[in-house]
């Protein structure tokens, strides 16, 4: 019964990994139709309780929530295998686009794709934005702290530090000094690994140190992600041109699962299939962690009011740090009339048909940049 069980969770995660598009939204509406509608794992209630932990740890919620799941139906070795297998497909994927950019990434049939792909993700990051921010902003509290981080990534400070800064202005002003105890500093203890600077020289060792670092601080949307790789990739150490991160993030939107396989295509752009492997182990190894260790304790964090109003701060300020980064892309990308035609057109297609596949979105960027291309205009 139990093999039968891991091999059912294995199916349905590696099945939902290669046609999961969309993002974390779309992944974990394709999981309650196959776990809750579908097969019965689980009550609607019970997904529901599991969906609201996930906002709760860092990390990748539709993989967190493969990784419940997968518990669920087969125990421990089901909560390993269901995140290994919804992760896989996407990582496998994103290594061979990674090896074909590489390899051919500069010669005229692949940039026109590429050039109609990234307004298409400014569109699809406005729009996350906009839906994220509607839930963050909970008062105007909340909106000066958001404000605050906003100013502090355009003047260039370090995105973890800013996150953490808001997630503490949050916890001082709601309930005053509360969180100096104990129970309040345990809340903070993901932060700690961003407190080691890495070096200049890239090793394998620090290629890991940088992923693990951000697959364990990261709270929110995949989005976010883009902040932190430019911080770490490029403004800090110029390991990766603009451009470079841009395509990755591209790619990123352009195949199934999650976003955070980013990680594997730039790990790929720094040492090859080693680094490649190591970056995406780093940057997902912490939500295994997290999961495993924290679901215990899951209701009490629920709770928690200190845990409450630090992650109140660290949302918002999440919303900030990817305003001020779609900004910087956005100066960036939209450098010609062509670019603008295809970003406001992919924001007219996002915001008028709500219901629209992402995917429908970085295939019409696509096509529109093949097409302007074409017509050498």
């Amino acid at each position: 019964m139990k093999s039968t069980r891991l091999k059912e969770v294995c199916y349905v995660f590696l099945k939902l990994g290669f046609i999961g598009f969309g993002g974390p939204a779309a992944h974990i509406a394709m999981m309650e139709e196959e776990i809750v509608n579908k097969r019965k794992w689980m009550s609607r209630e019970h997904f529901l309780d599991l969906i609201g932990a996930t906002n709760l740890i860092p990390g990748p919620n539709s993989t967190e929530m493969s990784m419940h799941c997968g518990h669920e139906r087969a125990g421990l070795p089901g909560l390993f295998l269901g995140g290994i297998c919804f992760i896989f497909p996407a990582a496998l994927i994103m290594g061979v686009f990674a090896w074909l950019y590489t390899d051919y990434g500069s010669i005229p049939e692949v940039k026109p794709f590429l050039y109609g792909i990234k307004p298409a993700v400014i569109a699809i990051i406005i729009n996350a934005i906009f839906k994220l921010g509607k839930t963050a902003l909970k008062n105007w509290q909340l909106g000066l702290i958001g404000t605050g981080v906003i100013i502090a990534s355009m003047a260039g400070i370090n995105e973890i530090y800013a996150l953490l800064c808001a997630g503490i202005l949050a916890v001082i002003w709601f309930s005053g000094r509360e969180w100096v105890t104990p129970q309040g500093l345990s809340s903070f203890s993901p932060f700690v690994l961003s407190a080691i600077p890495v070096e200049k020289n890239i090793t394998p060792a620090e290629l890991f140190w940088i992923f693990i670092k951000i697959g364990g601080t990261l709270f929110g949307s995949g989005y976010v992600l883009v902040a932190y790789l430019q911080a770490e990739f490029v403004d800090k150490t110029g390991w990766l041109t603009q451009e470079q991160l841009l395509d990755a993030v591209a790619l990123g939107q352009f195949t199934p699962g999650p976003l955070f396989t980013t990680a594997t295509f730039i790990g790929y752009q720094m040492n090859s299939l080693p680094g490649a492997i190591i970056a995406t182990v780093g940057i997902f190894l912490p939500s295994f962690f997290f999961v495993l260790v924290l679901n215990p304790f899951v209701p009490k964090l629920r709770r928690s009011r200190i845990m409450g109003y630090f992650l109140d701060g660290v949302n918002i300020g999440a919303i900030g740090v990817m305003l001020a980064v779609t900004f910087q892309l956005g100066r960036n990308i939209l450098i010609d009339f062509n670019g603008w035609i295809i970003a406001i057109a992919s924001l007219i297609v996002v915001f008028g048909f709500k219901k629209l596949n992402a995917t429908w979105i970085i295939l019409g960027g696509a096509v529109a940049g093949y097409l302007f291309h074409l017509i050498n205009i």
